[in-house]
């Protein structure tokens, strides 16, 4: 029964998916918290265009050296958007910043992805993924630096928290904003340069976001937000995965669908709770 199951064709993705859920689905509690609501969408463009780079000198797109050019490309990110978090007025807003680098770094992905050889296959692999391809050896690798970045946020879970909810509290307490923004923001990267590759860009956008807004339909407490944060995910992915194979649709687009689904449900939920209460 067991060899029967790990046989299976979605078993595979369907690990992948949960092990994705488990990292950015927490991540996406402090993106609420902090408002940075599309930073995800513009660290992982900044890795493609890093993947990009790498196919246009030659490197094929899953090979040590391209991942390297993903790396260093989010990293970048990370370092923009944590310098660029700002107090007081007459700033410009830091989503702005975030929709600036997206825009620069898809049109220059374009630019690229225009000159490399195959190029716009790369890019369109880079927005959909390979899900339905991905090897246990990629699922081992993806779980290793998951666990890795989650270890790192449990031991400074109070940093963390403290700069997401209460920047005030935390500059009171001497915490360092930016320095503490720029090891968030790079963690951030690292689990999104092993996920884009495998679900894309647009996935790894929904597995951020959506768990976490329906998670705080319910809950403000950082563990319940997290557990079902961690629920929704996995509801959707495999949902999204059993109607994928059940009627051959496109199984990202399916696993996004179904997170729309499940927040209007949890939206309609919500409402309901509160007209009662009223």
């Amino acid at each position: 029964m067991l060899d029967a199951l790990t046989g299976s064709l979605w078993f595979a993705p369907l690990v992948a998916c949960v092990v994705i859920v488990l990292v950015h689905a927490y991540l996406g509690l402090h993106v609420i918290a902090r408002e940075v609501i599309f930073v995800d969408l513009s660290l992982a463009q900044m890795a493609a265009l890093g993947s990009t780079i790498a196919i246009l000198l030659g490197l094929e797109h899953d090979a040590p050296q391209a991942m390297a050019y993903s790396l260093g490309f989010t990293t970048l990110g990370a370092a923009l958007f944590a310098v660029s978090r700002g107090r007081g007025s007459g700033r410009v807003p830091q989503e702005a910043i975030i929709g600036i680098v997206y825009v620069i770094a898809s049109a220059a992905t374009l630019l690229v992805a225009d000159k490399a050889p195959g190029g716009g296959e790369a890019v369109k692999d880079i927005l959909i993924g390979s899900l339905l391809w991905v090897g246990w050896l990629d699922v081992g690798r993806l779980a290793v630096v998951s666990a890795g970045v989650g270890l790192f946020h449990y031991v400074f879970r109070r940093q963390f928290c403290t700069i997401s909810r209460k920047p005030d509290r935390a500059v009171a307490e001497g915490l360092r904003l930016r320095l503490w923004d720029f090891w968030f923001y790079l963690s951030f990267g690292v689990v999104i340069t092993m996920s884009v590759p495998i679900v894309g860009v647009l996935l790894v956008f929904s597995f951020l976001v959506v768990p976490a807004a329906i998670a705080y339909q319910f809950a403000t407490g950082w563990r319940p937000l997290t557990f079902i944060a961690w629920a929704a995910g996995a509801l959707a992915s495999a949902t999204g995965l059993a109607v994928s194979f059940r009627y051959d649709l496109p199984t990202g687009p399916v696993i996004v669908c179904v997170f729309g689904v499940l927040l209007i449900v949890a939206m309609t939920l919500r409402r309901r709770r509160l007209d009662i209460v009223a």
